[in-house]
């Protein structure tokens, strides 16, 4: 079996690759190429925790993967010097299931969730968007800034969290890194971050909405990656009623995105206000943007084809590059 740590799975997976892997991934999941059964929550309340099952057979026209994805959110953590987020992706073999790789699965999901964002301002973005700003300064706004550098040639970034260290440690971390731009910026407040941004990734714990449907500019893009959970959410209502709205899975964003729920909870909108799938857009079988004044959004959940496909990108690199550990199973 190959087991791949955190540093191997970076190693082996580039964001471009990422990238490629997650078109291929919505494209699967939207041709209904993709077994995905909704995700299994285990409530671990002793320990303010819960532990999620995400399983996903992509049967692709040149490809195949089978994978399990096990993450963990436990909000004492940071207490206990961890992470918030563990987790491990076992990968079978989809002719037989046999297991074939373990991966470290909490930078895997970072990966694949910033080139999830990537793709989508790919489609979506306006053509000549130079400007973006993150809301968050996690793990997530890292691997959320490189997909989007991945796809426009962004030469200002804005960055606002309330916790001013991390904020700060970001902008000292990612100026200049990579195809990042080296003007990174902290803004004081979500208004400044978002004011003159082209394009605006949300990724944060935020159960309210982070910034304010008066403070975008015409045309933005917005991708929110933060909230998975009816009762949570990032946009406000204004915003998304306004919006050309797209999802990673429909039938999980109506079960899951609290975003689009809230509001049409609210009788603000309808399920019809989604207007696609990601992969649709991919497939060529719906319409993205229409004008450069379109606000559009992308609302990801996060769903297990994309950790397959992330997974049997990653082994496959790592192979070639004789990357990661063998051990006898």
């Amino acid at each position: 079996m190959l087991v791949l740590d955190a540093a191997a799975v970076r190693q082996a997976l580039p964001t471009d690759a990422a990238i490629e892997a997650m078109r291929r991934a919505f494209a699967a999941l939207s041709a209904g190429r993709a077994t995905m059964p909704p995700r299994s929550r285990l409530p671990i309340r002793r320990h303010d925790g819960i532990s999620l099952v995400m399983p996903a057979f992509v049967d692709d026209e040149t490809e195949q993967a089978l994978a399990v994805k096990v993450v963990s959110l436990f909000d004492r953590n940071a207490d206990r010097g961890l992470a918030r987020i563990q987790a491990a992706v076992l990968v079978l073999a989809p002719e037989t299931g046999r297991p074939v790789a373990l991966l470290e699965g909490a930078t895997l999901t970072a990966i694949r969730t910033g080139a999830a964002s990537g793709l989508a301002a790919d489609l979506l973005a306006r053509p000549d968007a130079r400007t973006a700003a993150i809301l968050g300064a996690g793990v997530q706004a890292r691997t959320q800034l490189e997909g989007l550098c991945a796809v426009r040639p962004i030469e200002t970034f804005w960055v606002y969290d309330p916790a001013l260290a991390a904020a700060e440690a970001f902008v000292r971390d990612m100026a200049g890194h990579g195809k990042a731009p080296l003007d990174i910026r902290r803004a004081a407040s979500p208004r400044e971050a978002v004011a003159q941004a082209d394009i605006i990734c949300a990724a944060t714990t935020s159960r309210t909405p982070v910034f304010a449907d008066a403070d975008l500019k015409a045309g933005v893009h917005i991708s929110a990656v933060g909230s998975y959970q009816p009762d949570v959410r990032e946009v406000p209502t204004e915003t998304v009623v306004r919006a050309r709205v797209f999802v990673d899975s429909r039938e999980a964003a109506l079960e899951e995105a609290g975003d689009l729920i809230q509001p049409i909870r609210q009788g603000a909108i309808t399920p019809d206000h989604i207007r696609a799938e990601l992969g649709d857009l991919v497939l060529g079988r719906a319409a993205g943007r229409r004008s450069a004044a379109d606000v559009t959004l992308f609302k990801s959940v996060g769903v297990a084809a994309q950790d397959a496909m992330a997974a049997r990108a990653a082994i496959e690199r790592a192979l070639r590059l004789g990357v990661g550990q063998t051990v006898a199973w």
